[in-house]
């Protein structure tokens, strides 16, 4: 896509004024939506923060994936649900995603299979993999899930009062 000028459009785009309330307004397509997290005053704005959009787009690819693979095949597929959670490695090893599939429908054994084969050709989750681990499975619940607040609370930036 591009913008009026020729020129190439983003994909996304997130803006926000320093002296409103904190929430940060971003665009993806023609989706828009608020951008949360710690506000830089002591408060949190209201929104889903960077670590559950990443966990929603890995969740968004592989269902899309899952789906597309379901029609294509004709497989009798009713439903998909992906659930996606960010952790950080306890040991300094490699951050994870765990993801939980749910698949309904009436299906057998090998069409099952091959959905959940789908589930790892997703290409946000092969970009993602690069960096971090992928696991599958039925139980979400590895732990608590990675906090973007205190993550940020830990970045060398300088608090300077303006006062």
């Amino acid at each position: 896509m591009t913008n009026d000028d020729g020129t190439p459009r983003p994909q996304a785009v997130v803006a926000g004024d320093l002296d409103g309330a904190g929430t940060l307004n971003g665009r993806a397509g023609v989706s828009e939506f608020s951008v949360g997290g710690p506000d830089g005053r002591g408060g949190t704005a209201v929104g889903a923060n960077p670590y559950e959009l990443l966990s929603a787009s890995l969740a968004a690819c592989t269902a899309m994936t899952i789906r597309l693979q379901a029609r294509r095949r004709k497989i009798p597929l009713s439903h998909v649900e992906v659930a996606v959670s960010y952790h950080h490695s306890g040991d300094g090893g490699r951050d994870s995603f765990e993801r939980s599939v749910t698949l309904e429908g009436n299906l057998g054994n090998e069409e099952r299979a091959q959905l959940m084969q789908a589930a790892n050709m997703c290409p946000v989750g092969r970009t993602l993999g690069l960096s971090a681990d992928i696991r599958t499975n039925d139980n979400v619940g590895a732990g608590p899930a990675a906090s973007y607040d205190d993550d940020l609370s830990e970045l060398p930036i300088p608090y300077i009062d303006p006062d």
